[in-house]
Formats: structure tokens, sequence, C-alpha cells
């Protein structure tokens, strides 16, 4: 008998799907920095292929990612709970729930979300899945490049970590 696929949800509790168990796809040193962030991977969950949806929750101190910017693939985040601070190329700017942001891809500006206070930040965030994609780090020796769907990360000199 053939394998047949699993049905996927009509619909589900966001926060009941299983946190991602691997924090961040980073290279060391800078994976440890993402301990703070814990990921539940909800778009895979429906099948989805032209895009990713993540519910995601920053501790205090924690951060969204290294500042960074993507040459193909469009991002989006909408904040659910807390107030985070937004990280771009124009500085800092302070969040609370039902704003949100977008990063258009190829403008080069690096962005990131910082939970600065005392209590959780919960936000939704989505992005496309252009294959092809190239990610720059203007704060750490750090370039990822998107292969075959998967990320391979370089120092700035081309050698790989």
């Amino acid at each position: 008998m053939p394998d047949t696929p699993p049905i996927a949800p009509i619909s589900i509790s966001a926060l009941d799907v299983a946190p991602r168990q691997k924090r961040s796809i980073y290279p060391e040193p800078f994976a440890a920095l993402m301990e703070g962030r814990i990921k539940r991977v909800l778009g895979n969950l429906f099948g989805l292929s032209n895009f990713g949806v993540n519910l995601t929750t920053l501790a205090p101190g924690g951060s969204s990612a290294l500042r960074h910017a993507h040459t193909r693939q469009d991002e989006f985040i909408y904040i659910l709970a807390g107030h985070p601070t937004l990280h771009t190329d124009a500085g800092l700017t302070r969040l609370s729930p039902g704003m949100c942001a977008g990063f258009k891809a190829g403008t080069g500006d690096a962005h990131r979300l910082l939970n600065e206070t005392s209590e959780d930040v919960l936000y939704l965030e989505v992005g496309d899945r252009t294959a092809g994609d190239e990610a720059s780090y203007p704060d750490d020796d750090l370039v990822a490049r998107e292969v075959d769907g998967s990320w391979q990360f370089f120092h700035k000199d081309g050698r790989p970590y």
C-alpha cells in the first residue's frame, strides 16, 4: 500500500503547536544569541509552500534574529502581545500590540526585534519562500545563502562556517 500524505488540519490553536526543536539555524556563536526565542512553525502544518508563518515568543532580553536584510524574500510581522523594539537602519522604534511592519526584499534595510522589557513579546512573522535568497548581516561577520531549500552560512570573506 503506497504511503498516503498526512492530512492537514482544518484549524489549530497556535499556542498548542509544539515549539520548533532547534532554536536557531545560525552557526555558533550566533545560535546561542537566540536562546530567548521560541518559534511555533504554523504554515508547514497546513502544507503551505509559497510562504511561511511562525508564531514567535521573545522572552525578556530575547532577539528575533541577528539584524539582517534579504535579497529576494519579503517579510512581515504583526505584534500580538508585548512591546518589542524594532531595530532597522533608521534606528529603534517601540512597537505595541496591533502594530505591524514589513520588510521588502532587496532594499538592504536590515531589521530585527528586541525584547527590552520584563514581559514576553508574542508576534506573527510571515515570509515568502522565493528561491535563491541571500541575507546580509551588517553587524556581524555573517552572510547566508539559500541553496536547494536550506540555508548555508559564510563569513563575509567567503569562508564557510
